[in-house]
């Protein structure tokens, strides 16, 4: 196979090693696991003494909904791409690009505000710490930047001391819990009027269980953010350490490890909402938990200071305020893999946004313009957040839905859509409830397609071929000119019939003034989906009627493939090819949109712009002529 002038992406990046699955599982729980800071003192708001029957709701939706969606996923698409890429395989064209850059919007909604939410919850920790509320107060939006920052410089130091800071503090973190639910436990175990009192209250509430239930499944979906961390767990895939026979075709350690990775995380985290929501709910003053409360974002902090002491308590604050401010890097990462697949592939990023430290400078100050933008406000962006969240696991059951129903799984399509069905309940709720978060999330979405159209129409010139093959037949046309210039012809194909090459030959060397005795080769570029922006190319050779060589290629723009044919054939035969194209008829601006969305368009004047800047040497630049 030859390769010739390769794109802007043609090399593969170096080979990751990768981590040990529960060291990316750290990296991941981050934002997973701290979701304890709050998540208690939230379903103690939404549901009250309802507030443990309400969080089983969501763990049952984790173990029986979310966890299998997303281990299908996995094996679906083990190399980090997710269930965007299981969707975007089912629509082609531009819609399907447009397709993907609004679930791209989403995820970014979902990445960037775990960033700027988890931080702004971190300040408001360290600023509602009785020892410094005096002198922090006021400075929530400044400090929060720091937080941002440090994060950037975690990752600008590298990927390796990110996960490693991750098990620290994770290992710390889950510990320190283990603590507080077992003293919380116990307090409820020596005082066991308090199971007492709250089963009593809660049957004088809501009547019976079957009340009780239906009551927990309307106020589920305020507590969706428990279901925060799957859709990081499977975009952080690559790092994963898989087995020695791994390949890219079949990742199968990798595969097992990220299974691992989320099946032990949802039960770790399932145990931890159980039991916390049990312990807030019969330990705290209902109270305690409403706005200016004491125990208002911070219920388990509450309990290790008042249970344990105010020097654990303060250990346990730090401990709190360092995993939520780095519970931002797992969703760095998770963006650091999502967007570089697929922006620059649709030509819709810069050569640069593959690079790991460019992107993350380019993401922290989209993260500062955030925390600015919301007055580094916990409140005012935890609608984006769940709405991010539940559109992307809403996204991935309706894929693995889809996976199941192609691959003739009866029993898993009736599962899967069951699960679609509950998340697409869940996510409607959310939305109807709070719609600032469709807002936030259209906000992302309008800017990655304004950016990245805005992308492609200055990459449009680009070569855009990372490599060129030739068939034996092809080959055979271009060794026939080493000793002479190829002269080709640009035909657009129609019927392809005897009469279409007698007339296009005639009028091209009357038009151009060719001497009958010089040999003229056809090229034909046929455009399959102008929505791609890269790709290899193959070139065909055949002859037609008994006369005419042609060389046929597929391509997603007539242009680029023909200034990447004529710079190959250049290279290979040491000579100056020439071509020779017709003139279009019609509006030029018009001309050139169809260029910029289909490929084609005024071809003559735009190949020789892609020429102009593949080659700069003018001298050996392929000549074109138009006629």
């Amino acid at each position: 196979m030859a390769k010739q002038h390769p794109g802007p992406h043609a090399q593969a990046p170096a080979e990751h090693k990768g981590a040990r699955w529960w060291r990316v599982m750290c990296l991941t729980g981050l934002d997973y696991f701290s979701t304890l800071g709050y998540q208690p003192g939230i379903a103690a708001l939404a549901a009250g003494l309802l507030s443990p029957v309400a969080t089983i709701v969501l763990v049952i939706v984790t173990l029986f909904g979310a966890l299998p969606v997303y281990r299908r996923v996995a094996k679906e698409s083990p190399h980090g791409e997710g269930s965007i890429a299981m969707l975007e395989r089912l629509l082609s064209f531009w819609q399907g690009k447009l397709f993907v850059l609004a679930l791209l919007g989403f995820a970014a909604t979902d990445f960037m505000i775990t960033i700027t939410l988890s931080a702004a919850d971190a300040t408001a920790h360290l600023v509602e710490n009785p020892h410094l509320s005096s002198a922090l107060s006021g400075k929530q939006v400044l400090i929060t930047l720091i937080l941002v920052a440090l994060l950037g410089a975690v990752f600008l130091k590298g990927f390796g001391e990110a996960i490693g800071l991750a098990v620290a503090l994770v290992g710390i973190y889950l510990a320190l819990n283990v603590v507080v639910v077992v003293n919380g436990l116990w307090h409820v175990f020596q005082a066991p009027q308090l199971v007492t009192d709250w089963s009593d209250a809660l049957t004088a509430e809501h009547g019976n269980v079957f009340a009780m239930i239906a009551v927990a499944l309307v106020v589920f979906p305020k507590l969706a953010l428990g279901l925060s961390g799957f859709e990081t767990g499977v975009a952080v895939m690559p790092h994963i350490e898989g087995d020695p026979d791994d390949t890219e075709a079949k990742p199968t350690g990798r595969i097992r490890g990220a299974r691992k990775l989320l099946t032990t995380s949802a039960l770790i985290m399932s145990g931890f909402l159980i039991t916390t929501s049990f312990i807030t709910t019969l330990l705290i003053p209902k109270e305690a938990f409403q706005p200016g409360g004491e125990a208002n974002g911070r219920a388990l902090a509450y309990l290790a200071h008042e249970n344990l002491g105010n020097t654990f308590g303060s250990i346990y604050d730090v401990s709190t305020i360092a995993i939520l401010w780095f519970a931002g890097a797992s969703a760095m990462a998770g963006m650091l893999n999502l967007l570089p697949r697929y922006l620059p592939r649709y030509g819709m990023a810069p050569h640069w946004a593959r690079a790991v430290r460019p992107m993350v400078i380019v993401l922290t100050l989209i993260a500062f313009l955030v925390t600015w933008i919301f007055d580094a406000s916990v409140d005012a962006q935890g609608g984006a957040y769940a709405t991010g969240v539940l559109v992307l696991i809403s996204s991935a059951a309706i894929a693995v839905t889809i996976a199941a129903r192609k691959a003739r799984q009866r029993n898993w399509t009736i599962a899967f859509a069951v699960i679609s069905a509950v998340f697409l309940y869940t996510t409607a709720i959310n939305i109807a409830e709070r719609p600032d978060g469709v807002k936030i999330g259209a906000c992302f979405i309008a800017g990655i397609i304004l950016v990245s159209l805005l992308s492609r129409l200055k990459r449009a010139f680009e070569l855009r071929v990372t490599d060129i093959d030739f068939d034996e037949a092809a080959e055979r046309f271009i060794r026939d000119y080493r000793n002479r210039p190829i002269r080709l012809i640009a035909n657009e194909p129609s019927g392809r019939d005897l009469a279409e090459y007698q007339a296009k030959k005639r009028q091209i060397r009357a038009d151009n003034d060719i001497p009958a005795e010089d040999d003229l080769v056809f090229v034909e570029v046929t455009v399959r989906d102008p929505s791609e922006f890269e790709a290899a190319l193959t070139v065909r050779g055949e002859v037609l009627h008994d006369r005419y060589r042609v060389l046929s290629l597929e391509s997603s723009s007539v242009p680029n493939a023909l200034a990447a044919l004529l710079l190959s054939v250049r290279d290979r035969t040491g000579q100056q090819p020439h071509i020779y194209f017709e003139w279009t008829e019609g509006n030029p601006f018009a001309q050139f949109l169809r260029f910029f969305l289909f490929g084609q368009g005024e071809v003559a004047p735009v190949t020789r712009e892609v020429l102009r800047e593949a080659e700069p040497d003018r001298s050996r630049r392929p000549r074109v002529h138009v006629g």
